[in-house]
Parts: C-alpha cells; sequence; structure tokens
C-alpha cells in the first residue's frame, strides 16, 4: 500500500480559490499561500444554526488511533451523501512530525492536503506563536537588566520552541557577565503548549487578543502581587506578531471537502481544541462542522466541553468516540507489539476503558455513537464483540474504514451521525459549575471523570493555590489538567479504567490571557523528549526534486 505522503502527493486538489468560493468567499477576501492553502477573513456577524459534531477518542496506545483520520473520512462521507459539510481541525506541532506519533493531517485516503505544507511550516502560524512568547520573555529579562522597576521578584513565564528538546526544560540565561543580563533559571515549554497558543485559540477578535496577552500573569513582585505583561507594555507588539497568525487557514481533504486548520494546543498539556475562530468561521460556512479534540475523551473531550464550549458558547449536537481493537487490547493488558494479534478476552477486559468514556460522555448529558476505526490486523471476531459491548452501554457501534477507503469508507458512520443531528441538541451539562471553588473543580474532574478516590497537593502547588484564591478575577475560571493521555490516572502505566486512586496536584498555575487555571498532575512535563529512535531516523528528502519520504 501506498504511504500517506505518496497518497497525498498523488492526489489532484482544486486550488484553494475553488474551495472558497464554495464556501462563499468573494476572491478578495482570501489570502492565498501559493495554489492550494489560504488564510480567510475572521468570521463575522451572527453564528449560524450549523450542527457541530465533535470526535473524541478513548485512551490511546502511543501510536495514537486515528481520531484526525476518522474525523476527516467522517466529513468525507458526509459529503458523499450530499451534506453541506466543514472540518475545524488542529494544525500539527513540529513535535510530533519528529518524534514518534507524527503530524496531524490523518491518514491514508482520509487526509488534509496539501499534507507536507500543513505538517511543516503551513502558514507560519506555530513560528508567530513562538515569537510572540519568546518576545514576552526577552521583554522581561530586558526588563530585569535595566533596573527591574517592576520589582519582579519571581518570574513564571517561560520560554517555548516547537520541537522535542529535553534538555531544555530547565536553562540557567544571563550566564557570562552583566553584558548578557542578569542570572536567573528558566526553562521551555514546548509551542503546543505556550499560554500564547491557548490564547490565539479562545481570542474572539483582534482586540480580544490583545486584551487577553496584555493579561498574561508573568510572575510575581517581592510582597507577591501579580506582573502582567501590560505592566512591560508587551502586549502591542505581541499582537502585531500574531495578526495574520489569528486568521483562520483553509484546506482541503483529498476528496475536496473544505477544511479549517487553525490553532494546536495538545491536550495532555493544554487544552487541545482547534480555535473557537476557525469553528465559527467553519459552522458560518456549513450546516455540519466536524471538529476534533485530542487524545481521549477525559483530556480533549472534557477541556472541549468544559473550556471551549463553556467560553464560547458552543453546543454539540453530536459526539463521535473513536475506539480501535489494539488500543482495547493495549488497555487490556497485552503488551504494544502484541496487539495487532486476535485477542478477544483482552478486548472485552480493555472495553472498561471505553465503558467509562461513554459514562463519562453521558454525564455531559451528550448523544455518542462509537466509531470502530478498523485496522488490517482486526478480525471479525473482534470487531463483533466491540460492537457487541457497546450496543450492551447502550451506544450505537460503526465500523469505519476512511483509512483504506476515504469517504466511502466512513459513510455508515456518516449517516448515523446526521440521524443524531436530526434530534434535538441536548442541553450541555458541565463537570463542575463555573463558581465553585478551584479546588472542587479539580476534585470533580479527577473523582468524577477520572475516577480517582482523593487529590493531594504538592507543598508547591498549595503555596500557588493561596495565590489563586486571592484573587477573586479566578474564581469562575475553568481548569485546564495536564496528564498523561494514556491512563485516566496519572501513571501511564495505569490501563484500561483504574479506581481509588489519588490524584497528585504538582502545581497550578493561572493563565489570566486564557482565562483559566493550568494543572500539573503527576510528573507531566511541558516540554516533551524525543524517543530512541525518532522519526527523524525515517525522513529523507531527494535534493534533486526536493520530494520528501518518510513524513507521516
Amino acid at each position: 500500500m501506498l504511504s500517506d505522503i505518496e497518497i497525498a502527493r498523488n492526489s489532484h486538489p482544486l486550488p484553494v480559490t475553488e474551495i472558497a468560493a464554495r464556501l462563499g468567499y468573494a476572491a478578495d477576501e482570501i489570502e492565498p499561500y501559493g495554489k492550494f492553502k489560504a488564510k480567510v477573513p475572521l468570521p463575522s456577524g451572527k453564528d449560524s444554526e450549523a450542527k457541530l459534531i465533535l470526535v473524541t477518542a478513548m485512551n490511546p496506545t502511543p501510536l495514537g488511533e486515528g481520531k484526525t483520520t476518522v474525523s476527516i473520512g467522517l466529513a468525507d462521507g458526509m459529503r458523499r451523501l450530499g451534506e453541506n459539510v466543514c472540518l475545524a481541525l488542529r494544525e500539527p506541532s513540529l513535535g510530533p512530525v519528529f518524534g514518534i506519533k507524527g503530524g496531524a493531517c490523518g491518514g491514508g485516503y482520509a487526509q488534509v492536503i496539501p499534507m507536507e505544507d500543513i505538517n511543516l511550516h503551513f502558514t507560519g502560524d506555530f513560528h508567530a506563536v513562538t515569537s510572540a512568547n519568546n518576545l514576552l520573555s526577552a521583554l522581561i529579562d530586558n526588563h530585569i537588566k535595566f533596573g527591574n522597576t517592576l520589582g519582579i521578584k519571581e518570574v513564571i513565564w517561560r520560554r517555548c520552541l516547537d520541537l522535542n528538546d529535553r534538555a531544555l526544560r530547565v536553562v540557567r540565561v544571563g550566564l557570562g557577565g552583566s553584558v548578557n543580563g542578569v542570572p536567573r533559571e528558566d526553562g521551555f515549554v514546548i509551542t503546543a503548549a505556550s499560554e500564547i497558543m491557548a490564547v490565539l485559540c479562545l481570542a474572539s477578535s483582534l482586540g480580544d487578543l490583545k486584551r487577553r496577552l496584555g493579561n498574561i500573569v508573568i510572575g510575581y513582585g517581592e510582597d507577591g502581587e501579580e506582573i502582567r505583561a501590560r505592566d512591560l507594555r508587551a502586549e502591542e507588539s505581541m499582537t502585531v506578531l500574531l495578526r495574520d497568525a489569528l486568521r483562520p487557514n483553509l484546506v482541503q481533504t483529498l476528496e475536496g471537502t473544505p477544511a479549517f486548520v487553525h490553532g494546536g494546543p495538545f491536550a495532555n498539556i493544554a487544552h487541545g481544541c482547534n480555535s473557537v475562530i476557525a469553528t465559527r468561521a467553519a459552522m458560518q460556512h456549513a450546516d455540519y462542522v466536524v471538529t476534533e479534540a485530542g487524545f481521549g475523551a477525559e483530556l480533549g473531550g472534557e477541556k472541549f466541553l468544559d473550556i471551549k464550549c463553556r467560553k464560547a458558547g458552543l453546543t454539540p449536537s453530536c459526539v463521535v468516540l473513536v475506539v480501535t481493537a489494539r488500543s482495547l487490547k493495549f488497555n487490556g493488558g497485552v503488551p504494544k507489539a502484541e496487539a495487532s494479534k486476535e485477542n478477544v478476552a483482552a478486548l472485552r477486559k480493555g472495553f472498561d476503558n471505553v465503558k467509562r468514556h461513554l459514562n463519562n460522555l453521558k454525564r455531559f448529558s451528550q448523544r455518542v455513537v462509537v466509531a470502530i476505526n478498523r485496522f488490517t490486523a482486526d478480525t471479525d471476531a473482534e470487531l463483533d464483540a466491540l460492537a457487541a459491548l457497546c450496543r450492551e452501554c447502550g451506544a450505537d457501534a460503526v465500523v469505519t474504514e476512511g483509512f483504506a477507503q476515504g469517504g466511502k469508507g466512513a459513510e455508515a458512520l456518516a449517516r448515523k451521525v446526521v440521524e443524531l443531528c436530526a434530534l434535538p441538541s441536548p442541553a450541555l451539562t458541565f463537570a463542575y459549575p463555573d463558581d465553585a471553588p478551584v479546588e472542587e473543580k479539580i476534585a470533580a474532574v479527577a473523582k468524577g471523570i477520572y475516577g480517582a478516590s482523593s487529590v493531594s497537593w504538592s507543598e508547591e502547588a498549595l503555596a500557588h493555590l493561596q495565590k489563586i484564591k486571592s484573587n477573586p478575577e479566578y474564581a469562575r475560571y475553568p481548569v485546564c489538567i495536564a496528564k498523561t493521555q494514556y491512563s485516566f490516572s496519572c501513571d501511564e502505566k495505569a490501563l484500561g479504567a483504574p479506581e481509588g486512586f489519588d490524584f497528585l496536584v504538582r502545581d497550578v498555575i493561572p493563565r489570566a490571557g486564557a482565562e483559566f487555571i493550568v494543572v500539573i498532575g503527576g510528573n507531566m512535563l511541558l516540554m516533551p523528549g524525543l524517543g530512541a529512535s525518532p522519526n527523524t531516523d525515517r525522513i529523507t528528502i531527494d535534493t534533486d526534486t526536493g520530494e520528501i519520504d518518510g513524513l507521516m
């Protein structure tokens, strides 16, 4: 079978101007970046009545379970049924592209294109976020160097880089004498975890973007008072760097379905959803919008509902939960290397993971259909057993084969989704109320969604909690919990549906620009590292033709 990049390279995309014209954009409204990608205007006017479809998933194996592939296949399948549909997806980070998981363009015959461009530099949005983040860092150190009139005592702002690089987690800056600044401890997070990325994805306009950037807490003064980016007069220049990045990007699938690909926060260490602006743009130009939230439903799904929908006033009409036989067996105790072999008993054991996700989504009052993403090694016995288990939980399950067949392989799923969307949209409920104390919000997610029996706090987290609770501004902020994607708990080896564990809050960090509280669970790190055999071992370029191979 052809590789993803070969399939993408052999495709015949339409000019992006034609895709934009189909959506009703005038020629002078779009800004093409080459032939097949473009920036489009910020959405304006009233929200449409479009049906919003959230695609989320069970806890994955390290290679992922094809959630983006299912999202793309579903949208293509709906279009094959004659529906007016758009995608709203996240942009890829270079960390996974050169790490192990790969990019974020789907796979096989369910891809967004131009795949190479999107997975690499695209329209420069990630670079703009990185630049704005690091400009703020430079202004902080510059202010300290030239007298520190704001009295900055503790800096909590970190630099960022869009690559996996564990050596940058903790660094010392300002070394080499006074000419190089004032020495202090610093560190890097990956760009997908930068608060700037969250601000970009949650802002509603250029003015809202600037307001949020100015609100960012960069550190504390001598008496514990917050110091913000606006105190450094940083928000204007940061907004300048992000002006064009705020506009959504328009591309297409292999089958010509329009796709808004914009913003890229991870769901394990950030809030895991594409931009509100791109979602609204898609909803203003289609009857159905398929969007995804990163990793499992207890991470990206919970954050989509508790943060994005709460903040933007969005309500899904249907939720698609992606499951695979491979991940079920993995969660049932089968080693990753053995998960491709038939093992119905392990699959049944691992179904506890799916069952908890289904029950959790019911807590949000959502209608759910299970999409069984079929892999070539899956057997009929496994898929039949999986479908039966879903029916026992009251959920319909549909086998989807978008990877192998594109939209045709997802038509059955598309029909089911259209059927559910025809019903009145359920009223969205949340895991916790707006006005609950921070510690109660964390406990509501840890106990109610993850299955923990208790929540414990490090001394550092307790100290930072007191600072947060002293500021009434934070009283209504939702919580954004950073934890492993492989387990409901903080322990990535606790697979399936663990219960009765203690959830350790290692730190809590105010994100006044994003307007949520980041909670670090267990030993989760905001800068990933490369594995022993990263994708860089397999990516090549032909220096005569410039063609890239090994990208996925």
